[in-house]
């Protein structure tokens, strides 16, 4: 992307600015592509500005200071009541664009000017058709690096991620290579101690007290919905309503409490892992609502990962669905998405034992306020939950997809149950477990 000044460029009337001096990016394409669809997902972790198409849209892109400015030429389509609208969507509580303005330029350029509140870094990429998306062209504003440390230095991980410096694992490339040829033989995990059940401090094997830490992973987000019920509810509504709930009772415990998303934004799943990974998780909770073809289908279910392959059908292709979250969501550059597979034998087998046990304990509790579809803990290849050194469960709260729990799921008592459901499958596991981490 070329940053040009504001004196490096002329004005024609009414404001309009000059072509920028990079070529068009093609989407190979000689037809017209006419847009179908405009979106803006404001965030403090990031603006997400998307434009949908029946085609590809060939584009460029340029920033302009003071004051600051995004400038996106597209080429070969037209101005439609769609694209119109676009300026309508800007939100006042965008932390990054104060407006939009759209014009046509040129006879095959359509040039939209986004009018910006702060420094920002945009990424700028095409996505190829997926689900119920066409192709989408997507303009992402990321804060600038001083504006980042102090809202969320944690969310400098999206940019790694799309740099390719994190892997599907939540590890650095750098970190792996350094972790494998130096890997010792995995820690013995010593008796734990005996301490009151409702304490939430407990002893490490380096004998220093200190809080459990817990992240809670709200599934989907943003651009990714996630599964929508017969009355249009969205999963990724409820199930952020009730990370909250379940932070909110974990912290009154005296728990280090964490969310990997907490407001209406998209986040790969390997950036979910990372966060967990940089924070030194002792539990990772990804929370969902269940959907499936059939409404007649109904229960809570919880999940670990599998060294093996699904232990089921169901299990394999819930995995699947929700593992497609980053197809649907979008990331401009998709990491490495290979485990390392000596990191990944020297530590996981400890951690899916432990993870089983944290899946029990949390499943019993679930049990109490809604049908189990498996009474035991299924497993399956989550992408979610490859962290190879924390304990990780998916929890499926409800099939959204079944009018029946579709209304638990809308009501504050069903969300508020569940929460502490997941509370106190917690307690039961930390009650026994010993951290890893000091």
């Amino acid at each position: 992307m070329k940053t040009i000044s504001r004196r490096a460029l002329l004005k024609f009337s009414s404001g309009s600015l000059l072509l920028g001096l990079s070529p068009f990016l093609r989407a190979n394409t000689a037809a017209a592509a006419d847009v179908t669809a405009v979106r803006i997902w404001p965030a403090n972790a990031y603006t997400r500005l998307t434009l949908e198409s029946d085609l590809p849209i060939e584009y460029k892109y340029f920033a302009l200071t003071n004051p600051g400015r995004l400038v996106l030429d597209l080429q070969g389509i037209g101005i439609n009541t769609v694209l119109q609208s676009l300026p309508q969507k800007v939100l006042p509580f965008d932390p990054y664009i104060g407006s939009v303005r759209i014009g046509q330029f040129n006879e095959n350029t359509v040039r939209v000017v986004m009018d910006l509140k702060a420094s920002v870094n945009p990424q700028v990429f095409a996505l190829k058709p997926v689900a119920d998306f066409k192709n989408r062209l997507v303009i992402d504003l990321y804060p600038s690096a001083t504006q980042q440390e102090e809202a969320d230095p944690l969310m400098a991980l999206l940019q790694d991620y799309n740099r390719g410096k994190i892997n599907s694992d939540g590890t650095s490339k750098i970190t792996d290579k350094t972790t494998v040829a130096q890997a010792p033989t995995p820690p013995v995990r010593p008796a734990p101690p005996e301490i009151p059940e409702d304490t939430p401090v407990f002893i490490s094997p380096k004998n220093f007290y200190r809080k459990p830490i817990i992240v809670l992973d709200p599934g989907h987000g943003g651009e990714d919905p996630g599964a929508i019920g017969p009355s249009g509810l969205r999963e990724k509504d409820v199930v952020l309503a009730i990370a909250r709930e379940t932070k909110k009772r974990l912290d009154e415990l005296g728990y280090k409490t964490y969310l990997t998303r907490n407001e209406d934004v998209f986040i790969p799943l390997g950036v979910r892992v990372a966060k967990a990974r940089k924070l030194k998780a002792d539990v990772f909770i990804s929370i969902h609502a269940d959907a499936f073809t059939n409404p007649a289908a109904r229960g809570t279910g919880v999940y670990a990962i599998s060294q093996k392959g699904a232990t089921n059908a169901a299990a394999k292709y819930l995995a699947q669905t929700q593992n497609n979250a980053d197809l649907i969501g979008g990331v401009s550059y998709s990491a490495d998405k290979h485990v390392n597979n000596t990191l990944f034998d020297l530590t996981q087998t400890a951690t899916v034992n432990d993870s089983l046990k944290l899946g029990k304990g949390v499943l019993n509790a679930l049990g109490k306020i809604n049908k189990l579809h498996n009474n035991t803990v299924n497993q399956a290849n989550f992408a979610v939950l490859k962290a190879p050194d924390i304990p990780s469960i998916l929890v499926e709260t409800a099939f959204i997809s079944n009018p029946t729990e579709e209304k638990l799921l809308g009501s504050t008592q069903f969300r508020q149950q569940t929460a502490l459901s997941i509370v106190s499958g917690v307690k039961t596991y930390l009650a026994t477990a010993v951290l890893a981490r000091s």
